[in-house]
């Protein structure tokens, strides 16, 4: 064991080694396995230790999730930009289901241990990162509904799928399903590029409405209170969620 000292110096080279453990233990034993002084032995620490480099167990469980979903994204090289958010988004789509099929321990810590009211940290981060890229699909006149309400029903669909594939015997799974969900959930969020066939479900008031508000986001300062900023943008929200008639 190492002494039970953390000074400034020595802090993050401690934390980061602690990270590891706990990553190791996790990939190797499991979620159950994770208690504290199984995390402490494996790095050479004394439990306190980790208590003060990290407050207490859900903050070594957010950072071991951090460290596994950034390892991931790092040899994924992140999701590119192009000139097509919604080619864009989809790919994240896919890359949010490889990586919780692929890391399903790391995504139970990201995404699947939720309490009322509170996501991971890094979860948080990457419904953030969702919702700045809907955001380019409002700007191009793309979104079907407001933004929050697309982020919130992608975020939603790529959780459950996850899930429920997680939840079914390898040789049971249906790996078409992640596939027909991801299709089910663009044609709902999404609309096809101006110079497409107009279809029932194109033109109306949401992508308009989705479209100003990016406008007048990128524009930055505008001739308005804050007061009246929340009420444009609730109305322009309220237009774009508006439920579609059946065509």
């Amino acid at each position: 064991m190492t002494a039970d000292v953390v000074d400034g110096r020595t802090a993050a080279t401690l934390r980061r080694k602690i990270v590891l453990a706990a990553a190791d233990v996790l990939e190797q034993e499991g979620l159950d396995a994770m208690s504290t002084r199984a995390v402490a032995t494996r790095a050479g620490v004394f439990p306190p230790t980790i208590f003060r480099l990290f407050g207490d167990k859900d903050g070594l469980l957010e950072a071991v999730g951090e460290h596994g979903f950034e390892t991931y994204l790092q040899a994924k090289s992140r999701i590119p930009q192009s000139d097509d958010p919604v080619a864009d988004l989809r790919l994240a789509w896919d890359l949010h289901i490889e990586f919780g099929l692929t890391q399903p321990a790391y995504y139970v810590l990201v995404f699947g241990q939720a309490r009322s009211g509170h996501l991971s940290r890094t979860g948080r981060k990457a419904v953030a990162e969702l919702q700045r890229m809907m955001t380019r699909v409002a700007a191009a006149g793309r979104l079907r509904m407001s933004v929050e309400r697309a982020t919130a029903v992608m975020h939603a669909a790529g959780v459950g799928v996850v899930s429920t594939m997680n939840s079914t015997p390898p040789e049971a799974r249906d790996l078409d399903t992640a596939v027909v969900t991801r299709d089910l959930v663009f044609d709902a969020i999404t609309a096809p590029p101006a110079d497409s066939p107009p279809t029932t479900k194109d033109a109306g008031p949401a992508t308009a409405a989705m479209g100003l508000r990016a406008v007048l986001a990128e524009a930055g300062e505008l001739p308005l209170s804050p007061g009246e900023k929340l009420l444009l943008q609730e109305l322009l929200n309220r237009l774009a969620d508006v439920p579609q008639a059946a065509g």
